[in-house]
């Protein structure tokens, strides 16, 4: 609302127009206002190009409703706009007026803007702006003024989240996309989810370097320094760093055979054993590669931090390997990319029956992690932006109207802390009553509106805060003195009306001796 009015009054075009032999300084037409608001609104981010003509011209009804524009003449209060050639212009204030700021009482506080009048010699086309910090309390006096209505509602105040609480989302919603990714009613058909360490996610999500690589907390669990050279010597070939250029035919193999003994000899699969049903569900989602892609990207969010780091490096090394034409061949009997396939499949992917079909298995979907390396093995940016703002969400202040449930879109989480009946009542007595109090004076003391609509308002305003119209109409007499009665003269008496009307025989009973 208050984005769209300040665009509108910066954006329209003011000019002199002439109406029944009489001309008006910097007004506009009404089709010249819906053009122009139609374009803000079709180019506005909050809005776009779906916007209508007719709903910009409802929109400006509300406008002339709440006093954002006048007619010529000064009127306002009535949805009466048309899509014409009638006259209007901008109030000489603006329809959010500031009151006297409360002292801030440690809560948080809301940068929002603050409509002054123009000062002298100031083009209305680009009235200033300055922010101001509002607590909660000024923001609802604003916003009821602005949209013209006073419905009920209350400030819901969010428990400040523990580390714990996140990591908890982050599961929670991790296993809720994975489920819906693989198409599964349960994922219990595939997985424990109490094998599932929610610190894992976290750490995995943001413990990273520039390339994406996991960072470890425990240095321990790092692999050994000789043999990440003898990686980075092979992913890196001919042009490596760490160790000097061989001298002698068959290094290559060498060093190949170290790693390939080093990774043979773990106890247990990088993938682990309790995730291997989850990977084996992914193989049925191939065919269908942006839906595999995501399904192992979120599958290996699970693992832990040192599993999905070896992992990261040992199918980039076999990627590399397999497209390096720079590197002599590592086997003469099998193709490269053969090799890097049958040499770490089983330590990548196996179960603890180690049964045939599983070599199977693993292969297929190694082949098709070293052809989506990247992707696979990188934080699934969508699924971390849903849940970073849906964390946001629930620790930002609402406010909630009544009949209205402002947590609709977002499943309510166990954590949250619910205040009583009696403690929102306390809260809603002692934090709005002066601003309430000063808009209900502003109701009874405007002279625009019609008694008709001002007992309307009141009657809402009573209806939703009777504390408060109770201190300001203690009895019905001080309320009726907002409404002073006509006198009416009465017509005079005929003579005629002072007569008895005719009344018709009644025909009495007789006694008969």
């Amino acid at each position: 609302w208050n984005e769209i009015i300040e665009l509108f009054r910066a954006g329209m075009p003011l000019r002199k127009h002439r109406c029944r032999f009489k001309s008006y300084e910097r007004c506009f037409k009404a089709s010249e206002a819906v053009d122009c608001l139609h374009e803000l609104l079709g180019s506005n981010q909050n809005f776009g190009p779906e916007v209508t003509r007719n709903q910009t011209v409802k929109l400006l009804k509300k406008f002339l409703k709440n006093h954002v524009i006048e007619d010529i003449k000064g009127r306002w209060g009535k949805e009466d706009f048309q899509d014409d050639g009638h006259l209007y212009r901008f109030p000489p204030s603006s329809p959010l007026k500031p009151y006297p700021k409360k002292p801030s009482c440690g809560k948080e506080v809301i940068k929002f803007p603050d409509w002054n009048e123009p000062k002298a010699g100031t083009s209305q086309e680009h009235i200033p702006v300055k922010s101001v910090t509002m607590n909660s309390e000024m923001w609802y006096k604003r916003h009821s003024i602005a949209i013209g209505e006073v419905p009920a509602c209350k400030l819901v105040f969010r428990r400040e989240l523990t580390q714990t609480n996140i990591e908890e989302i982050w599961k929670s919603m991790t296993m809720s996309r994975l489920q819906k990714v693989l198409g599964l009613d349960s994922l219990d058909e595939v997985l424990d989810t109490k094998l599932v360490n929610s610190k894992h996610i976290v750490q995995n999500v943001y413990n990273v370097n520039k390339q994406g690589i996991v960072t470890l907390e425990d240095k321990s669990k790092e692999l050994p320094h000789w043999i990440l050279s003898a990686m980075k010597c092979l992913a890196n070939w001919p042009s490596c760093s760490d160790l000097k250029q061989p001298t002698y035919s068959g290094f290559e193999r060498d060093v190949f055979k170290t790693i390939v003994d080093y990774f043979g000899q773990i106890k247990e699969p990088l993938l682990t054993f309790n995730f291997f049903d989850v990977f084996v569900s992914v193989l049925g989602l191939l065919q269908k590669h942006n839906k595999a892609v995501e399904a192992l990207q979120i599958s290996c969010l699970l693992l832990p931090p040192e599993n999905r780091k070896r992992l990261q490096l040992l199918v980039r090394m076999m990627a590399r390997i397999s497209f390096n034409k720079d590197l002599p061949p590592l086997s003469e009997s099998v193709r490269t990319r053969t090799l890097m396939v049958q040499a770490f499949s089983r330590c990548i992917l196996c179960s603890k029956d180690e049964m045939d079909l599983d070599e199977l298995l693993a292969a297929k979907l190694v082949s098709f992690l070293m052809d989506n390396y990247q992707e696979i093995l990188s934080v699934p940016s969508a699924l971390k932006c849903s849940i970073e703002e849906h964390v946001v969400h629930l620790q930002r202040v609402q406010i909630k109207y009544a009949g209205a449930d402002t947590d609709a879109t977002f499943p309510p989480p166990s954590f949250c802390h619910q205040i009583s009946t009696d403690e929102f009542e306390y809260q809603r007595a002692t934090g709005f009553q002066e601003p309430l109090a000063a808009l209900l004076e502003e109701i009874a003391m405007n002279k625009e509106i019609s008694s008709k609509d001002k007992k309307k308002k009141l009657k809402q305003f009573q209806k939703s805060y009777p504390e408060v119209y109770r201190v300001r109409f203690p009895t019905p007499e001080s309320e009726a003195v907002l409404f002073p009665e006509k006198t009416k003269q009465k017509p005079p008496i005929l003579m005629w009306a002072l007569k008895k009307p005719f009344q018709p025989f009644h025909r009495t009973r007789s006694f008969r001796m």
